[in-house]
């Protein structure tokens, strides 16, 4: 007869956030990243006069919002699970002690959606597409974007799936009818970001699944 043990889980190690710890890690951010992506893409859209494929408008809004209410819920669901797997994996998560910080890093985060959407599929796809066709656009684009995140020093199964939030986004800047748009894919990108940061995993420790 042979006896063992039960395997024992390892417990999740939750970093509690406040707001200071937040805003600490935020204002540098905005600084360093998020002011350079406004400018370049601000120097681009002036340079061009207006040019439609940075996606500086509504497109089809018909198009653009059905597809925000579809993608959203689906993309922040997807999210926390994602954070979810990758948390068992890591053994630790970074947790809003509270709803005021997961709600201070959802607005934040309702403003990064946008700029960085901007930069990479707005400039960074709008204009290799004219450059050198659109499927090569969305390649390289959502190649950027997703090891870009390798500089916050994210690690690689956390940088990997921002892949997740960046093919789908730059298909749809792609393929939805009407004019390029930020719209919709600005949407989607923050409720992907709330559900693998902040607010996501508060609800994921509210729920005890961490």
């Amino acid at each position: 007869m042979v006896s063992g043990t039960a395997t024992q889980k390892t417990p999740t190690r939750l970093v509690l956030t406040r707001i200071p710890d937040s805003w600490a890690w935020m204002r540098p951010d905005l600084l360093v990243r998020l002011l350079p992506f406004t400018v370049a893409y601000t120097i681009a859209y002036a340079a061009s006069g207006s040019a439609g494929w940075l996606g500086l408008g509504f497109g089809n809004l018909a198009a653009q919002l059905v597809f925000a209410a579809v993608a959203a819920p689906a993309m922040f669901a997807a999210a926390a699970a994602v954070q979810l797997l990758l948390t068992r994996r890591r053994g630790a998560l970074s947790v809003p002690s509270g709803p005021d910080d997961a709600w201070f890093q959802a607005g934040f985060y309702a403003v990064n959606g946008p700029i960085e959407e901007a930069f990479f599929r707005g400039l960074a796809q709008g204009g290799i597409s004219i450059a050198l066709g659109a499927p090569t656009g969305f390649v390289i684009a959502t190649a950027v974007y997703v090891l870009y995140h390798r500089l916050g020093r994210w690690t690689w199964p956390d940088t990997l799936a921002t892949a997740l939030v960046g093919v789908p986004l730059g298909l749809a800047f792609w393929l939805l009818p009407g004019p390029p748009s930020l719209l919709g894919v600005s949407l989607a990108h923050i409720a992907a970001t709330c559900g693998f940061l902040g607010p996501g995993p508060y609800l994921l420790q509210k729920m005890r699944l961490v």
